[in-house]
């Protein structure tokens, strides 16, 4: 007896052992996962000064660190090693940079940077995209970066000594002339350039009709949206749809500032008017049908205004300031961007609002933080563009084209080109920006070219 009552008190003893070993491994690799380990990021810097670091990662996706002894310059391509938690959500990081390196950027892909190269909806043709750039001074950069509205004389000389990426016509250019005149227009326009240009236009239908508000280009102005819909649902959509392709197309016109796909349905909004005038769920399948009946019409089309207008009011006069909680926006506002761009929307315009929740403290069109949700929530790759700088919700703000760049638009439409390029390229001189990003943004823009097919038909 007493030898078997040894041998259970030497198995309960190696029993008790490996209990403990086993809750001792569990602890430790618990521990482990608690450990805050350091954590490596690899971007490019758009700013850098006083201490404070702005950076771009791969997918376009922007943070910014504060407090943090880095000399680096703007345009380095840097690995840097951080403890905490990157949070795209928060203007200023509150993890810290432990330590970080300046790298050379690998260039495999026929010399294109390697942060430059995403599985984007351009992405077929940036080694095209990239040899053009190569060819292009600084001046022919910055200009293809501007979408500059038609200005009222010497349109064309204009055009040739600054090298826009095209130009935005209103009512105004369009009044009284015939079909003939505006191809002629037009093509004198694309014959002086040696990068064919964007033609763009608001067509949205309704109380904004650039074209089709002169009887001698249209039998009659496009219905609204809301109107559309009331008449035949999705059907009638994507008819309208075809329709305005056909009429800007036949003129030249290869670009269209719409649809509005914000999401309204109070008569009281000021964005009401120009929206379906409907839900969630319905705008997001106009928005769907929208880009779906565009496709290979020879015109490309913006979902706007991005984050969403909601109730917010007419940002041309003024600052407008959205005060909704996010998870409204998210649930409410975002869901028709997202069908559109998962329907292959090329651009997304983001509007001058102010957003509360998102960023209090700069327009939706100047936030890297609603570039991110862009970029990041909604995966967009295609180009973001600003509405125009000149609005009264942006035109007193100090220096907005370079805020725009650091935010992370890649077009802007500005009216004020002279004083945006000056402005470029004084904080390219200074250091504030570096010339490596005004090199992508021109780079996704003649991607985006080469992906309508105009390189190819007009290239010189």
């Amino acid at each position: 007896m007493r030898i078997k009552n040894k041998k259970v008190i030497i198995s309960l003893g190696i029993l008790v052992v490996l209990i403990v070993g086993i809750g001792l491994v569990y602890l430790t690799y618990n521990d482990s996962k608690n450990v805050d380990r350091n954590k490596e990021l690899r971007a490019m810097v758009l700013y850098s000064k006083d201490n404070e670091v702005m950076l771009m990662d791969n997918d376009s996706v922007i943070y910014t660190f504060r407090d943090c002894d880095m000399e680096v310059n703007a345009g380095d391509d840097v690995l840097i090693e951080y403890t905490g938690l990157l949070d795209k959500n928060k203007e200023i990081q509150d993890c810290s940079i432990i330590d970080y390196k300046t790298i050379m950027v690998d260039k495999e892909n026929n010399g294109i940077p390697s942060d430059w190269m995403d599985n984007g909806i351009f992405s077929k043709y940036y080694i095209l995209a990239y040899n053009k750039l190569k060819t292009l001074s600084l001046d022919e950069k910055i200009g293809q970066i501007l979408l500059v509205r038609y200005p009222d004389s010497n349109q064309a000389k204009i055009l040739e000594e600054y090298k826009f990426a095209g130009y935005v016509f209103f009512e105004k250019d369009f009044r009284d002339k015939t079909k003939e005149e505006v191809i002629n227009m037009i093509s004198e326009l694309q014959s002086v350039s040696d990068i064919p240009i964007l033609t763009a236009v608001d067509e949205e239908g309704g109380s904004v009709v650039r074209v089709s508000s002169n009887k001698n280009l249209a039998s009659e102005k496009f219905k609204s949206p809301r109107d559309v819909y009331a008449s035949g649902g999705f059907d009638a959509i994507k008819e309208d749809t075809i329709n305005k392709s056909k009429l800007l197309k036949s003129l030249g016109i290869n670009l269209n500032l719409a649809p509005v796909v914000d999401v309204s349905t109070n008569p009281s909004d000021y964005m009401y008017a120009r929206s379906l005038g409907e839900g969630t769920d319905i705008t997001s399948t106009y928005a769907k049908t929208v880009i779906d009946a565009s496709r290979n019409t020879g015109v490309s089309y913006t979902l706007k205004h991005f984050p969403g207008y909601g109730n917010n009011t007419d940002t041309h006069t003024g600052s407008s300031v959205d005060n909704r909680d996010y998870d409204e926006i998210i649930k409410n506002d975002i869901p028709p961007f997202k069908a559109g761009v998962n329907a292959g929307a090329e651009a997304v315009l983001v509007s001058h609002n102010i957003v509360n929740s998102i960023d209090s403290d700069n327009p939706a069109s100047l936030s890297p933080l609603v570039h991110n949700l862009l970029r990041d929530e909604v995966l967009f790759t295609g180009i973001v563009m600003t509405d125009d700088l000149s609005m009264g919700a942006t035109s007193s703000i100090d220096n907005a084209v370079v805020k725009a760049i650091l935010a992370g638009n890649d077009l802007i439409i500005t009216t004020d080109y002279e004083n945006d390029i000056a402005n470029i390229k004084k904080s390219i001189s200074d250091g504030s920006i570096s010339e490596d990003i005004i090199d992508k943004l021109a780079f996704r823009v003649i991607a985006w070219k080469y992906y309508k097919g105009l390189m190819f038909e007009n290239q010189k």
